[in-house]
């Protein structure tokens, strides 16, 4: 009798840790940008924030979902994907906002101008929901076509994991042009590993398709080198504080 209670207990623990881990699995990649999203609210600045950013999990995640069609994966990381992308999009029409109220005298650009040298420095929310869909359009036209293909298939899923790979190369570069982490949320940086570390460990214990641990370690590797970025700046300053003016600060004079 007692083993039998014994048991029902281990498998309500085991069930409530696949629940916890799952929905870990399908927020935990969103939370890192709440406190970047409030620090941009509330400074009106997004300056130290790369939309780059945004475009490389906006790619990752919409190839990611394409590949599903190929090959099947956890539904937990189809909505993982899915709450992603709406998360982008909502950083990206914030940043956007922010952008345009503090240049107001620079010249409006469009999605539709199609002027390489300022791609997704758009002036306009909608400019890069365009961007968005008609990339989506192709890459799904082209894995419609090439569904069939094995090698396409696993290409596809390499690409989306190696993308998202590199989520942190944009801030790591923005970083390095600033010479300064000033304006990026440490916070959102610190939650980056920490959720890394964990999304890598659950690929390899569900046996997700290799691609998707291979490029989890790599992840991992360029969040330590951003925060290596974090401690060099701070110690070693590179140029002085800087005194931007803010938006409320600028509409009150």
């Amino acid at each position: 009798m007692e083993d039998e209670v014994f048991d029902q207990f281990l498998e309500v623990v085991n069930l409530l840790v696949s629940w916890i881990a799952t929905l870990a699995i399908v927020f935990g990649g969103v939370v890192p940008y709440i406190p970047q999203y409030r620090d941009i609210q509330r400074t009106q600045n997004a300056e130290g924030f790369s939309t780059y950013v945004c475009l490389v999990l906006l790619i990752a995640n919409i190839l990611r979902i394409l590949f599903r069609f190929g090959r099947y994966f956890e539904t937990a990381l189809l909505w993982q994907s899915i709450i992603m992308i709406t998360t982008m999009l909502i950083m990206l029409n914030l940043c956007t906002s922010v952008r345009v109220a503090t240049e107001l005298s620079t010249k409006r650009r469009s999605f539709t101008d199609f002027d390489c040298s300022y791609f997704w420095v758009w002036s306009r929310f909608v400019d890069y929901l365009q961007c968005v869909f008609a990339f989506t359009l192709v890459a799904a036209y082209l894995t419609y076509l090439l569904l069939d293909s094995v090698l396409f298939v696993e290409l596809l899923g390499f690409l989306a994991v190696f993308t998202e790979a590199m989520l942190g190369t944009p801030q790591l570069y923005c970083n390095y042009q600033n010479k300064s982490t000033e304006g990026m949320s440490i916070k959102m940086v610190l939650m980056w590993t920490s959720g890394d570390t964990f999304k890598t460990g659950y690929f390899l214990l569900t046996q997700a398709p290799m691609q998707f641990w291979i490029c989890g370690f790599l992840q991992v590797c360029v969040d330590m080198a951003i925060m290596s970025q974090v401690y060099y700046y701070s110690r070693y300053p590179q140029k002085p504080a800087s005194h931007t003016t803010h938006t409320t600060s600028a509409k009150a004079l």
